[in-house]
């Protein structure tokens, strides 16, 4: 793997590093939950002692050069202690689901120490049901969720037997020292520099696909200008200065639903998400008594530019794109028309391409040049919210024999931003995490229910839509067809998430 002491965080994971401030945490994680009673503390933590092999990135910590020369490194932490990053506590009778909650909340609540690796695992003990669950917490710029690279999925297994990790009898490196880092900052220049020739040698060797390739980059940079000065994202209750405190509520759907929903209506299974983000956020801003006629809100996706080239790599390889919300459109299937439409204009746009570009050339910056400009691309002026949606294996997973029910991931709030969606599919179903500032957004439950009832018009709506109509009437020849109904009678649309 090619991951080295004094590695150099490249231009997106830096971003995220330099927007952090004591109100804005940019860890990101999620909470597991598994069937069985949880295993023993000891017995966890030597778990994750014989995985660390496979992403030893969390026994290393960040290291700045003097007087702001270069940009942060990741070293070896000489002290590293797992004790300090594996905790363990417990819920209070009767262990529900809003108790967890609120433990994710106040966890996700408290920064992560720079002086350390950058992440946490807490073993909750005492869920109803005899359950157990695992929270997980890292910095954004230690793990690549779209890649998947963390610690949670190696920790998971494909069978009840855990598999065998080789020892990499690892020892950490002499921390460095500060003449150290600021050589290294300047062999980072001149090897930036290097690279111009070759570069320009490139371009005049095809000059006609070298000028093709920097129109499409400037017409998509044009694209990004234009969104976030003469189009930026309307003011909304949910864009304004936030604290350092979190809420966050969870939610589960059926992946047979989703996909439902898009073979009858359209689509993809990432439209539906966002249709159903949609619908709603329109709800909630209706039962805070705002009107929504016109109004689009402006969502951030982040999508991943990982290839093959990169298999294997760590640090982030992912840019973002912005598309509307229609919050203001009642009708659900006109709604993830409008989504549909919207995405694929983003599709055929080069908006993607200029993200990337200047992304890409973030790497030459130095770095309070690219601290102004994490903080420009964060800006409320792009967008309103952050949605994002990560695909997950499709079959059971295992922790020390303990089967995986759930998994419910946790965003981050940056910019002035009091919301984030995060889903994540898994074993036939979507999981969902929102989380929000917790003194902006007190009525998070009222968005979750919402959450939940747009998906089902949506569900309604496209079982009506594969229903045939008699030629007669023109009416439905079936009955209209509610959600299924789950246990104790509820919808089984959508679950609240309950653990």
């Amino acid at each position: 793997m090619p991951q080295q002491h004094m590695d150099r965080l490249n231009a997106v994971d830096a971003a995220f590093v330099h927007q952090e401030d004591p109100c804005k945490h940019m860890h990101i994680g999620g909470v597991a939950v598994f069937d069985g009673p949880p295993p023993r503390h000891d017995e966890f933590v030597a778990h994750i002692e014989s995985r660390l092999p496979l992403v030893p990135r969390y026994r290393q910590k960040l290291a700045a050069p003097p007087l702001g020369l270069g940009r942060q490194r990741w070293i070896d932490d000489p002290t590293f202690n797992l004790q300090y990053h594996v905790r363990h506590t417990a819920l209070p009778r009767p262990g529900d689901e809003d108790r967890l909650r609120r433990l994710t909340g106040r966890v996700f609540s408290q920064a992560l120490d720079r002086t350390k690796p950058l992440w946490e695992m807490w073993l909750v003990e005492g869920l109803a049901g005899g359950r157990f669950a695992l929270l997980s917490k890292s910095h954004h710029a230690l793990v690549d969720g779209i890649s998947g690279v963390d610690l949670t999925t190696v920790l998971f297994d494909a069978s009840k037997t855990p598999r065998e990790v080789e020892d990499d009898g690892w020892q950490p490196r002499p921390e460095p020292t500060p003449a150290e880092l600021s050589v290294a900052a300047l062999g980072d220049w001149a090897r930036g520099l290097g690279t111009l020739p070759v570069r320009l040698a490139g371009a005049l060797a095809r000059p006609e696909k070298a000028l093709a390739d920097a129109r499409d980059v400037l017409e998509g940079i044009a694209e990004i200008a234009v969104q976030g000065v003469a189009q930026p994202a309307p003011d909304t209750p949910l864009n304004i200065e936030i604290g350092p405190h979190r809420s966050v509520m969870f939610e589960s759907a059926s992946l047979a639903e989703l996909k439902e929903i898009k073979d009858a209506l359209g689509g993809t299974v990432n439209d539906v998400v966002l249709a159903v983000v949609a619908g709603a956020l329109g709800r909630f801003f209706h039962s805070r008594g705002l009107r929504t006629e016109g109004l689009e809100l402006r969502a951030c996706v982040p999508i991943s530019i990982r290839g093959r080239e990169d298999t294997g790599t760590l640090g982030n390889r992912l840019t973002q794109v912005t598309t509307p919300l229609p919050i203001y459109v009642a009708d659900p299937v006109q709604r993830l028309r409008r989504v549909r439409r919207s995405m694929g204009d983003v599709k055929e746009s080069k908006q993607a391409l200029g993200a990337r570009t200047i992304s890409e050339l973030q790497d030459f910056a130095p770095p309070t040049i690219l601290a102004q400009a994490s903080r420009l691309n964060f800006s409320s002026r792009f967008y309103n919210v952050l949605v994002t949606n990560v695909p997950g294996p499709q079959m059971p997973l295992y922790v020390l024999g303990r089967e995986l029910r759930a998994i419910y991931p946790v965003a981050f709030l940056a910019g002035d931003r009091a919301l984030a969606i995060a889903a994540m599919s898994y074993n036939g179903r979507v999981d969902f995490g929102l989380i929000a500032d917790l003194d902006a957004v007190p009525d998070l439950d009222v968005l979750a229910r919402a959450h939940r009832d747009s998906l089902a018009e949506l569900v309604t709506a496209a079982r009506e839509a594969a229903t045939p109509t008699t030629k007669a009437t023109g009416r439905s020849s079936a009955k209209r067809r509610a959600p299924a109904a789950g246990r104790n009678g509820r919808s089984a649309t959508l679950e609240s998430g309950r653990v």
